[in-house]
């Protein structure tokens, strides 16, 4: 690891990243090169790993870890005009799933719901579109889009905790793919905590496994909130880990070159920030947030309006919530 010349001080600078290569106006034709399940068994839920051959567009070699790109569903709303592109995270490292930046992936639960008032069966339209999908079938899309939820530029001089639930894992898939999949300096420390709720929930669960086997540096925690070991008690929740593993935190959280990623449900990143202000000494917490006086005091009572407003995250905590 190469450190900082101030690793108090400094805040972490990001890539230049390239975006908007096709508009929603000018789309690129992508095709469907593989398709598959990616739950750790028999869940509730479906969620698939869908992997596109770009290289026919704009977008080939030319996407980051971390960015997301746009779908164009066919056909058009209930008021008979186009569907709105839908974004979805990136799921490959920057060299992409074959390493010439030619198939990215991403990650994409089909939406299966009914409507409050009358019942009625509700389908996401692109998720399900989507995950119907075969190999060979072509997508329109564009992008890519986000400059913001990014690895540093130099990603051997930091640490980093990424916490993700559900379909959150998708920039973190390919974020460890540049961080432990290349030639590159590996980081120190890095911990993914993955949160679901049940065990067969889990995403890319045996992969993250074996990356971690694989890698001294690397820690995969995860937070099962509908399950307990032994049938009793409640279950956990990402920001629980925290308190669960407090020395493996306490270490890698106050070290003064460590960055935060939050990537998921909207609403988790208040339970993480709690914990953090829980957990750390006021003068580490001040690198993650910068919290009004009237609120510090009293962390269980934040709520999540109070974010961004009497609850700030500083440059090294990086937030994508939907």
């Amino acid at each position: 690891m190469s450190g900082l010349p101030d690793a108090a001080a400094a805040d972490p600078v990001l890539p230049e990243v390239v975006m908007h290569l096709h508009r929603p106006n000018d789309p690129g034709t992508a095709r469907v090169v593989e398709s598959r399940l990616c739950m750790a068994g028999k869940s509730a839920s479906y969620v698939r790993h869908l992997a596109l051959d770009v290289s026919g567009t704009e977008i080939a070699g030319r996407f980051r870890a971390g960015q997301s790109f746009g779908v164009l569903t066919p056909g058009e709303n209930d008021k008979g005009r186009p569907h709105a592109p839908r974004l979805y995270s990136i799921a490959s490292p920057t060299a992409g799933e074959d390493g010439n930046g030619a198939v990215l992936a991403t990650t994409v639960k089909r939406t299966i719901d009914e409507h409050h008032d009358d019942h009625a069966l509700f389908l996401g339209v692109a998720s399900n579109y989507l995950c119907d999908l075969q190999v060979g079938d072509e997508v329109r899309v564009s992008g890519p889009n986000g400059k913001r939820f990014l690895l540093p530029a130099e990603q051997a001089d930091w640490n980093y905790v990424f916490f993700a639930t559900g379909t959150g894992i998708a920039p973190f898939r390919g974020m460890l793919g540049d961080l432990y999949q290349t030639d590159a300096p590996a980081p120190d420390r890095t911990t993914l905590v993955m949160g679901s709720p049940y065990r067969t929930d889990l995403l890319y669960d045996e992969e993250f496994t074996q990356l971690a086997r694989a890698h001294d540096g690397l820690s995969y925690l995860t937070a099962i909130s509908r399950e307990t070991p032994d049938g009793v008690g409640r279950g956990q929740y990402v920001q629980d880990v925290l308190t669960s593993h407090r020395d493996h935190f306490t270490d890698l959280l106050t070290r003064p070159n460590t960055l935060v990623y939050i990537c998921g449900i909207a609403g988790m990143e208040l339970g993480i920030f709690q914990a953090l202000a829980g957990s750390l000494p006021p003068e580490v917490l001040a690198r993650f947030l910068v919290v009004d006086p009237e609120a510090a005091a009293e962390p269980g009572s934040w709520s999540r309006r109070m974010i961004h407003k009497q609850i700030k995250p500083t440059r090294r905590v990086f937030l994508e919530v939907y």
